[in-house]
């Protein structure tokens, strides 16, 4: 009975994920295309930029904590690069517009769908950001970023909503664990040089 029931949970969410994917692609204002590809590209180019920016920025004025967050954000990269490809590679979703044809993706991609990596490394860019410089008027455009970028994932037919949420999730998650173990390494840190004095 419960494996019937999961079967048809299953099922339900699958032909939810596509009917709101081909809503979104096939539905779409074309005339938004070129605009939803440069946002969708944005995002290595800014994973990249924020790690860099902050370590120059650091170094440039000798300020510890500034260089401490943004190795903490090389750190949160790399963790969100390891968990995003170890899930598409562990799942291998197949992309939306090989499954269903009539999809209209803008280019055609050979890895796996599941999660969304444009998507996972937006909202890890956005949360390593909000995480340093924990402020409205950053997080809001840094996640009204990040949103959109999941949003042109499913605009420009390259993945399922639960890809992106998933994405969205992984992103988070990563920026948020690595900040957490950061701390509590720089807390043992001055716990023992406190005790060795």
């Amino acid at each position: 009975m419960v494996l019937l029931l999961f079967t048809g949970y299953c099922s339900f969410a699958q032909h939810s994920d596509i009917d709101i994917l081909k809503d979104i692609n096939l539905n779409r204002n074309k005339a938004l295309d070129n605009s939803m590809a440069a946002l969708t590209n944005t995002v290595y180019p800014v994973s990249a930029a924020l790690p860099i920016s902050e370590l120059i920025a650091g170094y440039a004025r000798h300020d510890k904590q500034l260089i401490t967050r943004g190795w903490t954000t090389v750190a949160a990269v790399g963790t969100n690069f390891v968990v995003t490809f170890g899930l598409k590679y562990g799942v291998d979703r197949t992309r939306p517009y090989i499954t269903y044809p009539e999809l209209q993706p803008y280019k055609h991609n050979k890895d796996a769908s599941f999660p969304s990596g444009h998507t996972s490394f937006s909202f890890n860019a956005a949360t390593s950001l909000t995480l340093l410089y924990p402020k409205w008027y950053v997080a809001v455009p840094a996640y009204a970023w990040a949103g959109s970028v999941g949003y042109s994932r499913m605009y420009l037919g390259m993945h399922y909503p639960t890809d992106v949420l998933a994405g969205a999730i992984v992103g988070v998650g990563t920026a948020v664990l690595t900040d957490k173990g950061n701390k509590w390494l720089q807390h043992h840190r001055n716990k023992s040089a406190h005790l060795e004095h």
